[in-house]
């Protein structure tokens, strides 16, 4: 990674941004105090919640910290289809005794106003999730001082990335939590991304900007994994769902590590769009009828997800993780950093002295 983007932070960690209430201020402070980079997910905000934040984070450290941006989404969903999918949740609506969401409820996350907002007050770094921003985009946060970095699935996604002028590329595995950071939503593509490992592996090959390896990732040693292939950093985000400062519900919290959910699928049962949560009731229920329609299948079942919280009840909440979310440590952030840190350096000296990992 370029050396000054490198000296932001002086650990090759960085914590995903989770959009949702996950990525609070809080838990980004505390990464970058540890020395990683923690990022504040702007997703599902208005401009000025993600400027709140921003301030909050100013107050509470002084570290170079990113935010993440949803790029806006084209208009491509089947209305029909999207009722169809309305009509199936009805019986859902009467056991949570809640209104489904408007699916029309907007499709740019208020794209145009955060970028205002990020150019009259800029910060260190700026992700962007779901596509790439144009040229233009870019050489305005550039002029503004800001390092941009964008997600990629495939090398031809990251091409784009560097196409733009974008400092360095997220590789997203196929093991992440959360949404896949698609450029395009191609339903006939479903469940056939690439692990992380190759991911990295044809990206290096494809581009020459820095690689942020991101996808399953929950140890050191998986770390010093990545780093070996050829990434410059590592994003974690399952890892720092379960810390103290998350803001996610403490049902999420917990489900990670419950025997009651074995293992984790991609759907579209939530949102419309590919993420990969804890396989629960709804997911099971729901998740092979639900169309490609992104925000509306979002905007449609927030009501319900939140009215399933609000009832305790974790077999109806989008219970985001990734594939080693049964590796997670319920620890302070900063000391989640320091383990981190230290699993990573005595990978590395097994590597270099011929040790066992």
């Amino acid at each position: 990674m370029s050396s000054a983007l490198t000296d932001l932070f002086p650990l090759p960690i960085v914590q995903a941004p989770m959009a949702g209430g996950v990525s609070v201020p809080q838990l980004a402070a505390a990464v970058c105090e540890a020395g990683g980079l923690g990022f504040l997910a702007a997703g599902y905000k208005t401009a000025d919640g993600m400027y709140q934040e921003i301030k909050q984070l100013r107050s509470l450290t002084g570290r170079p910290f990113g935010v993440n941006v949803f790029m806006p989404q084209p208009e491509y969903a089947d209305p029909a289809a999207v009722d169809v999918y309305a009509h199936q949740l009805a019986g859902e609506a009467t056991w949570y005794e809640a209104e489904l969401g408007d699916p029309d409820s907007g499709r740019d996350d208020g794209f145009e106003a955060k970028l205002v907002v990020l150019r009259d007050n800029p910060v260190p770094v700026v992700s962007f999730h779901f596509g790439v921003p144009s040229r233009e985009v870019v050489d305005t946060l550039h002029r503004v001082g800001t390092f941009v970095l964008a997600a990629a699935t495939t090398p031809d996604e990251a091409l784009a990335v560097e196409r733009a002028g974008a400092d360095a590329v997220i590789a997203q595995g196929i093991e992440a939590g959360g949404h896949q950071g698609t450029h395009r939503d191609i339903p006939e593509t479903d469940g056939s991304g690439l692990g992380l490992l190759s991911l990295i592996a044809q990206v290096r090959e494809a581009v020459g900007i820095p690689i942020v390896a991101a996808g399953g990732i929950m140890r050191g040693s998986q770390i010093a994994g990545v780093l070996a292939a050829g990434a410059s950093a590592a994003q974690l985000g399952t890892a720092f769902l379960a810390t103290h400062e998350s803001g996610a519900n403490a049902l999420h919290k917990r489900a990670l590590t419950n025997p009651l959910f074995v293992r984790t699928e991609l759907t579209r049962a939530f949102s419309g769009r590919p993420a990969r949560g804890l396989v629960n009731r709804f997911l099971r229920e729901h998740g092979p009828y639900a169309p490609a329609a992104y925000p509306e299948i979002h905007h449609l079942t927030s009501p319900l997800r939140k009215a399933a919280a609000k009832a305790g009840d974790a077999q109806g909440m989008a219970l985001w993780a990734g594939q080693g979310h049964r590796m997670a440590r319920e620890l302070p952030a900063g000391q989640l950093v320091e383990v981190l840190a230290g699993e990573l350096a005595a990978a590395r000296a097994a590597l270099t002295g011929g040790g066992v990992l």
